[in-house]
C-alpha cells in the first residue's frame, strides 16, 4: 500500500490546474459519479448492467461517459471475442483509490 505524506488544504500556484478541480471535472457529472459508484459495489459491470442501474441515462450518454473514464485509466473495458459480443468494465487501481472518497462523501450525506 502506498504511504501516503499529510496534506493541508492550499489555495495553489495561479496558473496551475488545482488537484481538486481536475478530479471534480473528472468525476463530477451525476453520471460519472454513479459508474463509478455502481462499479465500487458490483465489481466487474457489463453495459446493460450500469444502464439497468442507471435510471434515466441515455445509453449514448453512458458510452460517452464509460469511454471518458476508460480515455482516464479509471476503468478498463474488456471486449470477449463471441458473438454476440460481450463487453465488461471493470475499475482500474487508479480507480478503486476512489473508494475513500465516496465512503467518505456517503458518510457526509448520512449526516445531513
Amino acid at each position: 500500500m502506498d504511504i501516503l505524506e499529510p496534506l493541508t488544504l492550499t489555495r495553489g500556484t495561479p496558473g496551475e490546474p488545482c488537484p481538486i478541480a481536475k478530479t471534480l471535472e473528472l468525476i463530477g457529472s451525476k453520471w460519472t459519479f454513479l459508474i463509478i459508484r455502481d462499479l465500487l459495489i458490483g465489481g466487474t459491470l457489463r453495459f446493460s448492467d450500469l444502464l439497468r442501474s442507471l435510471e434515466g441515462i441515455s445509453p449514448k450518454t453512458l458510452a460517452l461517459r464509460l469511454r471518458e473514464l476508460e480515455s482516464h485509466d479509471i476503468l478498463e473495458r474488456t471486449v470477449y471475442p463471441e458473438v454476440p459480443p460481450r463487453v465488461e468494465y471493470t475499475l482500474t487501481e487508479k480507480g478503486l483509490k476512489l473508494e475513500g472518497i465516496f465512503i467518505e462523501l456517503k458518510r457526509y450525506g448520512l449526516a445531513l
